[in-house]
């Protein structure tokens, strides 16, 4: 049996993009072994897939204590891996493939002053590969050994049908009715520069709920939930719209969306959730993001909306501040394409 560590820590979106590593590897090799090591607050998501068998988590007192980290990392590569990907390629996620040295593929980016533990350093592809092929590109080592390599870059996760229904379950006593179209709304981020201006997102939604009649979930974490309830009453507290179903966990987030018909708002983690768990979606990229960087292509069904998509003139787009681009991608534009994402891919 071959054995596989794939190493990735960061956050909800990350992680989940570069699983795409995992699932191509469990194509490639049925019968290997895949450990994919994450930090233990996104770490559920990643349980119980197809394509990985142990995930390891690294909690926080790991994290913040370095004799604690590094007996992880220890105590971990006891398995004796013969493959070890580094995606992270950090002087921290180092320490797995230079205690793996029996591994014949230690593959981590090439970066200067680093990856000296490492048997192939991947040049950083350009930016014609979105984030998937770029993450898969980390496996032209193997390919180059002459094993046949599946680049399938579509990536997935999945929730059970009891975790599904509890969700549905709870939904239903918060008063959400599934004859109804109900739709997942993206309405903050952890990151403020990723917020679609308040009033704009609002005048989306009015429009969503004026022509579908729909019911909208806003989810949030503990962190996020006075702006989401404060949201609701900017909003006239309408009983289409439900603050009131609490997830505890990002699996839970999972649970809740594989019950909606389709995801719409701000892009991040989420968003890349509901992606992986093939709910339709749409979403408002930041100024500064590049959708195409992000969103999978040929997969119709997760499309995006971003200030380039404008054809704004060059020189006035330059003199334009973060706000002013943002405030160019009108409520219309947005509902446009949640509409055509509605007609195509929702059916109720």
């Amino acid at each position: 049996m071959t054995k596989i560590l794939v190493v990735r820590f960061k956050q909800i979106g990350d992680a989940i993009l570069s699983s795409v590593i995992c699932s191509a590897l469990k194509e490639t090799y049925p019968d290997s072994q895949i450990d994919f090591v994450l930090y233990d607050y996104v770490a559920p998501l990643f349980e119980n897939q197809p394509h990985i068998d142990n995930v390891i988590s690294i909690s926080k007192d790991e994290r913040k204590n370095i004799f604690k980290y590094i007996k992880k990392a220890w105590d971990v590569t006891r398995t004796k891996y013969d493959i070890v990907i580094d995606i992270m390629s950090t002087p921290k996620s180092e320490v797995f493939t230079l205690f793996s040295r029996e591994a014949k593929f230690r593959i981590g980016r090439e970066k200067k002053y680093r990856g000296y533990t490492y048997t192939h350093s991947i040049p950083e592809p350009s930016d014609d590969f979105d984030k998937r092929e770029k993450f898969l590109e980390m496996l032209r080592p193997l390919e180059k050994s002459g094993v046949k390599i599946s680049f399938n870059s579509n990536y997935y996760l999945t929730v059970s049908k009891e975790e599904k229904k509890e969700l549905r379950d709870r939904m239903e006593k918060a008063g959400v009715d599934f004859n109804k179209m109900v739709f997942a709304f993206a309405i903050n981020s952890r990151r403020a520069y990723k917020i679609y201006p308040v009033d704009l997102m609002e005048e989306v939604i009015k429009m969503t709920l004026n022509k579908y009649d729909c019911q909208i979930i806003f989810y949030y974490s503990p962190e996020e939930e006075a702006f989401a309830k404060d949201f609701h009453k900017r909003m006239g507290e309408d009983s289409r719209i439900f603050t009131n179903i609490k997830t505890k966990s990002i699996r839970e987030l999972g649970a809740l969306l594989s019950n909606c018909d389709g995801f719409f708002g701000n892009e991040g983690g989420p968003r890349h959730l509901a992606e992986a768990l093939d709910i339709p979606s749409f979403a408002i990229f930041n100024p500064s993001g590049n959708k195409h960087q992000w969103l999978t292509k040929n997969r119709d069904r997760h499309r995006a909306i971003e200030f380039n998509d404008l054809e704004i003139d060059g020189e006035k787009a330059k003199n334009m501040t973060s706000e002013e681009k943002y405030r160019a991608i009108t409520p219309e534009k947005v509902f446009e394409g949640i509409e055509d994402t509605i007609k195509k891919y929702v059916k109720k």
